[in-house]
């Protein structure tokens, strides 16, 4: 359970820092919103730096369906655009992918 919990942070970190850029960009918001949105990609970093994965790669190929499912729920709760039943499957997709690689037994 922490290390979904450490992947979901850490998506949550980046999709924020990159709205915040995506803010100031895309919807004039204030030069301000950069900073926090800065930060916001670091600890995104750091989070997924906690990953339990040995290889750096197989860290981000998981974080990558996390990610995806991370986005719709964005798209969700803070655009207001609700998935349809095709983001659904695709993300429900990734995260078997993701569960697949994080959790497979290795031979060493």
């Amino acid at each position: 359970m922490k290390t979904v919990l450490i992947y979901f942070a850490a998506a949550l970190a980046e999709i924020a820092g990159c709205f915040a850029f995506w803010a100031w960009f895309r919807l004039d918001k204030s030069v301000f919103w950069l900073a926090p949105g800065m930060l916001s990609l670091a600890a995104f970093a750091w989070l997924l730096a906690l990953s339990p994965a040995d290889q750096a790669g197989r860290a981000y190929a998981v974080y990558g369906g996390v990610y995806i499912v991370s986005s719709l729920l964005w798209l969700w709760g803070m655009e207001g655009h609700r998935p349809d039943q095709w983001d659904v499957v695709g993300a429900v997709i990734c995260l078997v992918g993701a569960g697949i690689i994080l959790w497979a037994p290795r031979s060493i």
